[in-house]
């Protein structure tokens, strides 16, 4: 995953060198290929080149268009043939991803991001027209930032330059905040006011007095598939699945696939081995990376990832963290850490046993089993079938669907018509489960109310099948958790996600809810079409879920800091947090008393992070003034690094 940045003076004013030069310094661990400078009226544009593939090793960027515009692409372009078959009379067969982005636009201007797809955030400064133009995939895989202030604008894909070098302290943004508590924060925020993140799916144009955020491309909800027979369903699901895992295997290093022992990990593990022997696709080579502990009585994944090796014919890297299990207080504050999601990256044992398993094999680039649970029914949730049932008044089929899931999750059939039909209700009446955070300062928790509540939406009956809308409520969640999975550069590697390619979620979105999930059936169409790849003993487990002791011992064995630390929270001076209330929550969970631990770990996390950023200066507290910020990375540029934007 390489990184970008780039500074646009409206007023055509120079970027000073010494403060470039700390640019490069920041983004230098996020390139370790190569890092270009290109500079011209008021533009300073630079690439860190960290190449996954081989094709991108004959790249050159920023690249210069045919028209003039320039153009920096991080990204793989999963349908490359396609376009280049477009393009045959003006591009050779084997040109890399960034020509043929460059030449889409040429091609088809603005209109070209819909047609790529892929991970990719993409930045095209158009010289002659004066605008510049940020970019993201429509899932949110890659990130891209962005800060306007009067006179300029500063872009990165990497957070911690916009905001170290700004000269100034950021408001936090109590949205973010809320978000990042309860769920995850909307795509299009960072933690800081004024600092923008480019959301999924669209692109920014930004001009001298203006700029504009469009969507280029949505799943179309009138798109359905139906077929007459289960068999033709599996069939098409084997083709797009295989098709997904296949696009991320386009590397010139080992791949290193995460292998949990569940259905997810151990599906892509399996169809990346079919795909490398068929020799579909000539990756160097497959490796996988496991996670246990057993210490932990209801976590026992050895045998199902030992059952998936067996098949592999080899023993991937084994990680306990049972053994390494780190303090949630166990941080270094000197590095910086741009959100809560990212601090401590490098502080714990496994994750340097991580990192040290991706040197040794030589692996850039990791599979990552996210977004399957959510896309192919790991949860068996009858609503979207009664939904769509009830939209379309089939009501003999709802009676029957009623009574085979009411036998299934024993449950009055009422309650299950309820569940389904208040999704239809506004709001206000459709009595929707509470956020379960009760320690927060009331005023916040007013203020926040749609991002605790996870920015819940109405389904109506005209505009799409309901359980399209859950459908894209669900894609909304992952692109809010892909907005907070912080690049890291230690260990420096490119995450790849199957189950968030665009055609396979066009096609999961497509298919009647009664073939992904049926009574007694999680995962229904993933199981049956998955027979004869993946082992039988994976397809047939129970779901892997359970409750760790872990972060309640944790909570614990830390008891007295994190009550002593209760009573000066920086979350309290903040305005978020109510110190009593959550030391008496903390207490209730220590004690093992039924209470959301996640949202007391993420408020912890939350607690964690503002002491990080405090020691840079980049927050202010509510009702303060701004302030200087003091945190170049070359103590030497200080003066002028804080005079560049200023």
């Amino acid at each position: 995953m390489s990184a970008q940045f780039g500074r646009w003076s409206f007023d055509g004013r120079p970027a000073l060198p010494s403060f470039l030069e700390s640019v490069k310094t920041s983004l230098a661990p996020y390139g370790p290929d190569s890092v270009s400078v290109h500079e011209e009226h008021g533009l300073s544009m630079i690439f860190a080149a960290f190449h996954t593939t081989s094709e991108s090793r004959a790249e050159i960027q920023p690249h210069v268009s045919p028209s003039g515009a320039l153009i920096t692409w991080d990204g793989r372009l999963d349908n490359r043939v396609e376009l280049s078959d477009r393009f045959r009379d003006s591009l050779p067969h084997d040109s890399t991803d960034l020509a043929i982005v460059s030449m889409s636009y040429e091609r088809w201007g603005l209109d070209c991001f819909s047609k790529l797809v892929g991970d990719w955030a993409a930045s095209v400064w158009n010289p002659k027209e004066q605008f510049l133009i940020l970019a993201k995939d429509c899932i949110g895989t890659r990130h891209l930032y962005y800060h306007i202030e009067t006179g300029r604008i500063c872009w990165s894909t990497i957070l911690d330059p916009l905001v170290l070098f700004a000269n100034k302290s950021f408001a936090l943004d109590e949205e973010y905040a809320a978000g990042w508590l309860s769920a995850f924060p909307a795509p299009h925020l960072t933690p800081y006011v004024g600092v923008h993140s480019v959301p999924p799916s669209c692109f920014v144009r930004v001009t001298a007095g203006a700029q504009v955020v469009s969507k280029y491309w949505d799943f179309d909800p009138g798109y359905r598939l139906r077929y007459r027979t289960d068999a033709e369903y599996e069939e098409h699901f084997r083709s797009v699945f295989s098709a997904a895992v296949g696009r991320r295997l386009r590397s010139d290093t080992p791949i290193l696939a995460e292998l949990s022992g569940g259905m997810d990990s151990c599906s892509i593990v399996c169809m990346a081995d079919r795909s490398l022997s068929r020799e579909i696709l000539r990756a160097p080579r497959l490796d996988t990376l496991s996670y246990y502990d057993d210490s932990e009585p209801n976590w026992n994944e050895r045998p199902y990832f030992e059952r998936v090796e067996e098949q592999l014919g080899r023993t991937g890297c084994h990680i306990d963290i049972g053994m390494h299990q780190a303090s949630s207080r166990e941080r270094d504050f000197e590095l910086f850490a741009s959100t809560p999601g990212s601090t401590g990256a490098a502080s714990t044992e496994t994750s340097r046993r991580f990192a040290s398993c991706l040197a040794t094999q030589g692996n850039r680039v990791v599979l990552s089993g996210i977004g399957g649970d959510e896309v192919t029914g790991g949860v068996p949730m009858p609503q979207p079938e009664l939904m769509d049932l009830l939209a379309d008044f089939r009501f003999r089929e709802l009676t029957k669907q009623l009574k085979l899931w009411a036998l299934n999750q024993r449950r009055p059939w009422f309650h299950l018509f309820f569940e389904a039909a208040r999704e239809f209700l506004p709001a206000a009446l459709a009595r929707q489960p509470k956020y379960g955070i009760g320690w927060l300062q009331d005023a916040f928790a007013v203020r926040q109310q749609r991002a605790l509540g996870g920015y819940r939406s109405r389904v109506t009956f005209f505009d799409a099948p309901p359980s399209f809308h859950k459908n894209l409520a669900t894609l909304d969640s992952l692109r809010r958790l892909m907005n907070c999975t912080a690049a890291t550069a230690a260990p420096l590697y490119e995450k790849r996600y199957p189950f968030l390619d665009r055609d396979l979620l066009e096609f999961m979105f497509a298919v009647p809810p009664s073939q992904v999930v049926r009574p007694g059936h999680r995962r229904s169409l993933m199981r049956r079409a998955l027979v004869d790849i993946v082992p039988e003993e994976i397809l047939n487990r129970k779901r892997k879920a359970f409750v760790a002791r872990t972060p309640t011992a944790i909570l614990s064995d830390e008891w007295s800091s994190l009550i002593n630390e209760s009573r000066q929270l920086r979350c309290v001076s903040f305005g978020i947090v109510d110190a009593r209330k959550f030391e008496d929550a903390v207490e209730s969970a220590r004690r093992g008393s039924p209470i959301a631990i996640v949202p007391i770990l993420r408020t912890l996390s939350l607690e964690l992070w503002l002491r990080s950023v405090e020691r840079h200066r980049v927050l202010r507290e509510r009702n303060c003034a701004p302030e200087p910020s003091v945190a170049p990375l070359n103590k030497g540029n200080e003066t002028s690094v804080h005079q560049e934007f200023s």
